[in-house]
Parts: C-alpha cells; structure tokens; sequence
C-alpha cells in the first residue's frame, strides 16, 4: 500500500513538471513571436523581464517565497511589459528608459516622502528623478515611473535654477539681498 501512495507521488509530480515545461515553452513561443516587432534594445529587455519571471517561478517553485510575493512580482513584471511595448509603439523608437513599477504601499522604496497618487498628471516630474508614466491595473494597480537619467536630471535643476532666478527679478529684483550689498562678493586676494 505504502509503495502505491509512493509511485502515484512521483507520476503526479511528473505530471506537474510537465504542465509547467509547457505552460513556459508556450510563453516562450509567444513571446518569441511578439518580439519579433521590435528592436535589439526592446528585445533585450523584454528578455530581461522574462529572465525574471524565470527566477520568479524558479523561487516559487522551490517554495522560498510566499504565493502572494509571486503574484506581485509576477503581475509587476506584466505590468512593466505593458509599458514598454506601450512606450515602444507610442514613440517609434527602439529605447526603454529605466522603468519602476510599485504598488501605492511601495511608494517609500522611491520617494524619501511618498506622494499621494491622486494628484499625479501623466509625464509629471517627481522629486527631480522619476516622470510618472500612468497606472497599469495588473492584478493590482502598478504605478509607473520612467528614471531620469542623469542628463535629464542635469537639465532640469538648471531649468528651474533660471525660472527661479527671473522669479526673483519678477518680483522687482527683490532676491534677498539686503540695500547696499552688491551683487559679488569681494575677490580674495591672492598672494604672489
């Protein structure tokens, strides 16, 4: 009795790794045909995202992490696909930018003081880093945001340094500087 109850195991648990090879060879032969619209830079990290829904399922596979840690992590790899074929098709061109997908809960791993999501506008800057791109409802809503890199970044801070100076001339010169002071401070001299 005890080896019928041990050989039923084993076609069961072989039945099992079946049914997800296929489910994954399945994936693969989609993705593989959807890709095949896009560039090498799409391409690659749409193979990066399914790289990890690999680990994802690998993880889950041997039980070290919880049925609701995978699907979060599952519906946020989705929902950061969704994104990138969306800016992809939308732009033409064939970049993604460094894209960030959490939950409302999860706004503290980007934001030192998180922002409340009803007051986001599609393509607004937040904290000088992350544009926010739109809501992606996948299993749960994923709020979306584009990294600035460092250029963007650059270019920003001097945009809003030259609004805030004419701001100060605006406002009759008045830039905090006390009457008789001059515009420079005096030149150190330097000895010879």
């Amino acid at each position: 009795m005890c080896s019928l109850s041990g050989l039923t195991r084993f076609f069961f648990s072989i039945v099992i790794v079946m049914s997800v090879g296929g489910l994954a060879v399945a994936q693969r032969s989609k993705s593989s045909t959807d890709d095949s619209d896009f560039g090498p830079v799409m391409s690659a990290y749409l193979g990066y995202l399914s790289n990890e829904q690999e680990v994802v399922d690998d993880r889950a596979s041997r039980r070290e992490i919880t049925p609701a840690y995978y699907r979060r992590n599952s519906n946020r790899i989705h929902a950061l696909r969704e994104m990138a074929v969306h800016i992809v098709h939308q732009s033409g061109n064939d970049y993604v930018p460094e894209l960030e997908a959490v939950t409302s809960e999860e706004f503290g791993t980007l934001f030192e003081h998180p922002p409340r999501p009803a007051t986001f506008r599609q393509n607004e800057i937040l904290a000088n880093k992350f544009r926010f791109l739109g809501v992606v409802h996948s299993g749960e809503a994923f709020y979306l945001f584009a990294r600035l890199d460092p250029y963007e970044q650059a270019d920003l801070m001097q945009r809003r340094g030259k609004e805030s100076a004419s701001a100060a001339v605006g406002n009759g010169g008045a830039s905090g500087q006390r009457v008789g002071q001059t515009g420079s401070r005096p030149r150190r001299a330097v000895p010879k």
